[in-house]
Parts: structure tokens; sequence; C-alpha cells
């Protein structure tokens, strides 16, 4: 299959790789010339049989392309697409930015009521991120087991669905079906709260060196995506707010009430009581995989799945049924 990527960060840099270690035919394309430097050097020091070209601009990117993973944070997603739309690409187009539904409303806008008539397009996001950056941090196996969001709309083409289902799911993925809405609500919860609660974690130490000497273990995972850059945080988080600040919400009332345990008259049995819930969800996760189907291709049949849980591993050839598995 001929893959254009456009965007050649840790994501788009670990798709590349991983697909074209999968013997597809890549093309990847980044506006900073730096970025385009560092891949090409990468693909020459690549495997024969794994190495991709990359590009000098988007017309050349997507010439010949059957496929285009935008890999692009949200706030250049628009100017992307726009210049994808003026190349009078007619391809199948997919994302894996982080929030689902801007990305979903700047596609009807700009690619869909273009006069190129795109084949499709269908929202993704990998949940596999890393605190690291750039094209140098890309790994191919980073998809691994991960869970992959594939959009489910009623605009969606069942048949673009499935090229990606199965080429991701090729990856090593598990492909869940979702709504744009109903990723960003989840996401919200456990991505961007996560992320700004590190942030917070992290800085309120900022001035107590005799903290930061001592901290281990609960600190170091509490702030792993502290590191993260902010500009990208900021970029998923403020373009999710309607879902980000209620879930946000949720965790600082919850937060308050650890404080009133604290002053209760009793602050150890308050305390345990409080903690109880968090710790029964954490031992159950993640979710391990439980009975095993063939699922027949249907919207409303695959979203069922998603909002139980469930993802997919496997499409058959026939493209007729998915192998999907539910949590134990």
């Amino acid at each position: 299959m001929n893959i254009a990527v456009v965007g050649l960060g840790l994501i788009g840099g670990s798709v590349l790789r991983a697909l074209a270690g999968l013997g597809h035919r890549l093309r990847g394309f980044d506006a900073d010339p730096a970025t385009r430097a560092t891949a090409r050097t990468a693909a020459a020091q690549a495997p024969v049989n794994a190495r991709w070209q990359v590009a000098g601009g988007m017309q050349e990117a997507v010439d010949d392309a059957e496929l285009v993973v935008v890999a692009v944070p949200l706030p250049a997603v628009d100017e992307v697409f726009h210049e994808l739309a003026a190349t009078g690409y007619t391809g199948l187009v997919t994302d894996v930015t982080s929030v689902k539904e801007p990305v979903l409303a700047l596609a009807n806008q700009r690619l869909r009521s273009s006069p190129s008539r795109l084949a499709g397009f269908v929202g993704g996001h990998p949940m596999a991120g890393r605190e690291t950056a750039g094209f140098l941090a890309a790994d191919p196996d980073l998809f691994t087991d991960c869970a992959w969001v594939l959009c489910l709309e009623p605009a969606t083409t069942m048949a673009d669905w499935l090229v990606l289902a199965d080429l991701y799911t090729r990856l090593g993925a598990r492909v869940v079906p979702a709504t744009a809405a109903e990723h960003d609500q989840a996401v919200a919860a456990v991505s961007h709260v996560p992320h700004l609660l590190a942030a917070a974690l992290a800085a309120s130490v900022a001035d107590h060196p005799l903290a930061l000497t001592l901290a281990a273990g609960s600190f170091r995972d509490g702030t792993r995506v502290a590191a993260s850059p902010p500009a990208l945080t900021a970029s998923f988080c403020a373009g999710n707010p309607a879902t980000a600040a209620p879930a946000l919400s949720a965790v600082t009332d919850a937060l308050a009430g650890a404080t009133e345990a604290l002053g209760a008259d009793r602050p150890i049995e308050a305390l345990q009581e409080w903690l109880t819930a968090g710790a029964t969800v954490r031992e159950s996760w993640p979710p391990y995989p439980g009975s095993r189907r063939e699922l027949p291709v249907r919207s409303d049949a695959l979203l069922r799945l998603g909002r139980a849980g469930g993802w997919i591993t496997a499409v058959a050839r026939d493209r007729r049924s998915v192998t999907a598995t539910l949590p134990a």
C-alpha cells in the first residue's frame, strides 16, 4: 500500500517506521526542514526492506498515496487539511490527534466539502504516547498492544474503516471502535487530566530541593508526563475543554474528599475508606482479555463492543467480520 505520513514527530515517525517495516511503501513529510533531514538520514540507515522516502512538499508527499496519515498537533491540523485539499488528493485520510471532535469538524469543513471529493476520512488516535518528542524518539514497536481508537460516525464508510482496522491490527494494536464524542469524553479522564495533575504535582516542589532529592518511585510515576512538551499538552487539553474541564473538576472534588478525611477525628480510617475505590480500579487495570468471538461488520455492533471496553485484534480476509475481544 502507498502511504503518506504528514508530520514526523514521535507518533508520525513511529507510524512511518512501523508501516515501512511491514513492507508498505512509505513517504513522509514534515514542515520542518531539519526534521526532514533527520528522517532522510534515518531512512538511509534502515534495513533495505523497511526504508521510506521523505518528500520536500505536500504535493510530492501525497502523489500516488492511497492513504494519508496526518500526524500533526491540533493547532496545525486546519492548515494541513487545507494544503491537502489543495493538492487534489482523492484517497483516504486519517489522523492520530488526541482530540477527535474538533478534527472531525475540520475534516468536514476542509476535506469533505472540497472539490476533490475525498474517498473518506476516519478519525484515529493511538493511545501510545511518551514524554519524549521528535523523530529521533520514534519507535516502530510503539503501537504493540496499544489501544488505537478508530472513530465510527454516521458518515463513516465501513470499507474505509476496515482498511485502517486491518492495517493497525497488523501492527499489533488493539483497535477500539468509538464515536468522536465518546473518545473525547474518555480520553479527557485518562489522558488529559493525568497530564494536568502531573504538571501540578511536579510544579508543587519546584522550590523544595530536599523534597526533590528524596523523591522516588511514586513521584517519578506520578509526574512522568509532566516532562511532555508544554505546547503539545496545552494543545490537546485546551482543544477538548468541554470534556477536559468537567473531568478535571471531578478529580479536584475527589481530592477535596481526601483533605476532609485527613481532618477527620479518625483520619486513618477515613483516608483508608477514601483510598479503597482507587485501589480497586488500579488493581484491575489494564483489563485482561476475556472472551473472543467473530463479530459481524456493522456499526452498531462495533460501537457496542467499544462501549463495553472491548477491542478488535484482526479483520477477516473477506472483510465481513472481525475478531473481537471483551475484557474478562
